[in-house]
């Protein structure tokens, strides 16, 4: 089974490295990373290249932003199953797609546990998430996967298709809702951190963004799961969050 990660990068030159260097490390041997640059004017697409390696390839065009870079990824990956992984984070160790491509031996998706981190350079960890497994209708109940952790058969994908543009910070969680929720795939959940996470991103700059991420989350429970105005995930999500986020 072939593993694609797609990375996502502009004006990434300072952190890319780390990333493409964590995914290069991995032990598992059939897999592609696929870089999709947005027309970086700094260094970016230098460091990319200096890897020169063939399970690297890269994709450099203007875009409209982080998910429409995501759905190019969708587009264009070679694997069997696809997953991503943000270009200021890192795998949490070498063994974690090997991991992955066990998990999905048996499941249409997979998921992790998730270390927050300073910084990918020390790798200083602030907190952790311990997702936990899904069950059927999780997301009602205020649930949700760690995005960069989640990754699922090519099949699903194209079932799932592309994220939506209409959301600016949680379209990553709209895309797992309908994936888990809308049909009914094989899951597993890898008790096990899969990647480090560098605190600082646009769903975690600030009690704004959080807002804006709660109310995004609701719009997609209204229009998938027939949600009302306010639901009881509009609540339990955010505290859930809390119980999950182990300070260390």
């Amino acid at each position: 089974m072939k593993i694609s990660t797609v990375t996502v990068s502009f004006n990434s030159q300072a952190t890319i490295a780390r990333a493409i260097e964590s995914f290069l490390a991995q032990t598992y041997p059939d897999k592609e990373m696929l870089v999709i640059d947005g027309a970086s004017n700094d260094g970016t697409l230098d460091v990319v290249r200096s890897f020169a390696s063939d399970a690297v390839r890269v994709i450099s065009e203007k875009d409209r932003g982080i998910y429409d870079a995501m759905n190019k990824g969708l587009r264009n990956f070679s694997g069997d199953a696809v997953g991503f992984l943000n270009s200021d984070d890192v795998y949490h160790d070498k063994s974690v797609l090997a991991r992955i491509a066990h998990a999905l031996e048996t499941a249409d998706a997979v998921h992790g546990d998730l270390v927050m981190v300073k910084d990918c350079a020390s790798r200083r960890a602030v907190r952790t998430w311990q997702a936990g497994p899904f069950l059927p209708g999780s997301f009602r109940r205020g649930w949700m996967p760690p995005h960069p952790t989640f990754y699922i058969r090519r099949d699903l994908a194209s079932a799932v298709g592309a994220f939506d543009l209409g959301y600016r910070i949680s379209a990553d969680y709209d895309f797992m809702l309908r994936a888990l929720e809308l049909y009914a795939p094989r899951t597993a959940y890898i008790q096990h951190p899969l990647i480090d996470f560098m605190v600082g991103g646009q769903s975690t700059k600030g009690v704004r963004a959080v807002i804006e991420g709660n109310l995004e989350c609701l719009r997609s429970r209204r229009i998938h799961l027939g949600a009302g105005l306010v639901d009881l995930a509009f609540f339990t999500k955010p505290a859930r969050k809390l119980r999950q986020l182990h300070w260390r």
